[in-house]
């Protein structure tokens, strides 16, 4: 019998030590550090059908033949835009996301639609009849689809060998075990494994994989930081699960930008994708209400009108209370004491409140007009007029700072029908005012704005 040998790895950073430690020496974390058993024999890795073994050789880059490679269209436009137009063979492309967030939903909704390709879904965590259970209730079943409720990735290849099937899907990829590895699944080797089998697999035969990541209580995908960089692509699917609002975002991608975004909305039946996402947030205005403004946001290159709600009433207690929801409030807090020594306004003795309808988490420095104005509008119990964006940074001394892509938020204010933008005025260099049916209101300090709005 081979003797077992036994190595100590980080689960936050997969680094590996000969003994235990209290702090990783890569990372610096604490109490990370873990035992796992590894078999000193090797045993067979899959191969691709040929099993040919070709030896590299360097050649020079002007004589490499670019070509673009044929991308699978899934249907889905949504993730489409955030893959970079398309799913690219022999891709490997990993999606994170909360528990219940969607992304079995997300992965069955755009197996069943694929039409024309034969699609092999793999479930480590569900059964035949829940997977079916959820296939119904998405009222979409296609005959190109094929289920398997396997962990062991041994027999995987072979199912897969048997079936050749021109997409992979593993839900989740914490839940395969490789037989290279006696570490239990779900470990930092044994995570690492898989995914460099699943790698080898992709890259040998040209089938793109997706795996599905759990991710851990500070949001990261768990497992070794070496995941995140064998594959191709990396997709955080956020949102909050009490709300209908889901957001799909690239943090990695080989084949295109990391700046696109698709937006969804769950329903009974699935996940609906939103085509215009600025209509639907600030559709639920009601006129005549003070502390509502409407900014004009980039979300990657996707513009964004959101609606910002801000409550500014006295202090109960002697400490007054700072809360945001989807804002940072270290930059709340920079703005109201911009507020207070710029605009005269005494927001020292009061409670700030600050939400983005929606459910959405902005950090777009060119909503800071809109926060400011909606907490003045709920200070002076001011109302402001429902057809003014606004979209400007603010800095410390009050001026009204230019933002980046000012056309395209003036262009999407324009197609929601407001009559009006503010903006700074050193955004107005280079733009055709002409093409413009918007009224362009300029301001180069934060009391121009609030004096007119009185």
């Amino acid at each position: 019998m081979a003797k077992t040998k036994t190595a100590f790895f980080c689960q936050k950073c997969g680094a590996q030590t000969s003994k235990w430690l209290g702090k990783c020496p890569a990372c610096g974390e604490w109490n990370t550090i873990v035992e796992e058993v590894i078999k000193k024999e090797e045993k067979k890795n899959w191969r691709a059908d040929s099993d040919k073994k070709t030896s590299s050789k360097p050649i020079l880059i002007s004589d490499v033949q670019a070509h673009r490679e044929k991308r699978i269209i899934t249907g889905d436009v949504e993730l489409d835009r955030v893959l970079g137009g398309g799913i690219v063979p022999g891709s490997i492309i990993l999606i994170g996301g909360e528990p219940g967030i969607g992304k079995s939903t997300l992965m069955l909704q755009v197996a069943l639609n694929l039409e024309n390709k034969s699609i092999l879904y793999i479930s480590g965590e569900e059964s035949e009849q829940q997977i079916k259970m959820r296939a119904d209730r998405l009222s979409s079943i296609s005959g190109n689809c094929y289920i398997l409720t396997e962990t062991s990735l041994p027999e995987i290849f072979s199912q897969i060998k048997l079936l050749k099937p021109e997409l992979l899907v593993i839900d989740s990829i914490q839940t395969m075990r490789s037989d290279m590895i006696d570490a239990i699944p779900g470990s930092v080797s044994q995570v690492r494994q898989s995914t460099a089998e699943l790698l080898k697999y992709a890259k040998e035969s040209g089938t793109p994989v997706f795996l599905v990541g759990h991710i851990t209580k500070d949001g990261a995908i768990a497992g070794p930081k070496i995941l995140e960089h064998m594959v191709d692509t990396v997709i955080q699917f956020e949102g909050d699960r009490h709300l209908a609002y889901r957001i799909l975002r690239t943090t990695k991608n080989r084949y295109g930008s990391t700046s696109e975004l698709g937006i969804y909305e769950m329903h009974n039946t699935g996940l609906r994708q939103v085509s215009n996402p600025s209509e639907i947030l600030i559709s639920q205005r009601e006129p005549g209400l003070s502390g509502i403004a409407i900014g004009a946001s980039l979300e990657g290159n996707r513009p964004l009108l959101v609606e910002i709600q801000s409550l500014v009433s006295p202090a109960t207690y002697g400490t007054p209370q700072r809360s945001s929801t989807g804002f940072d409030t270290r930059r709340l807090n920079m703005l109201l004491a911009v507020l207070e020594k710029r605009g005269g306004y005494r927001l020292g003795t009061q409670d700030v409140f600050l939400n983005i309808a929606g459910g959405l988490k902005m950090d777009d420095p060119a909503i800071d007009l809109a926060v400011a104005i909606s907490i003045v509008s709920s200070f002076e119990d001011l109302p402001i007029p429902d057809n003014i964006a606004f979209s400007a940074e603010i800095g410390l001394g009050g001026e009204i700072r230019a933002v980046n892509r000012i056309e395209n938020r003036i262009k999407e204010a324009e197609k929601l029908g407001f009559d009006a933008i503010c903006i700074s005025a050193h955004n107005t260099k280079g733009i055709d005012l002409s093409k413009h049916k918007i009224n362009l209101k300029t301001y180069t300090k934060l009391e121009e704005v609030i004096a007119e709005l009185r």
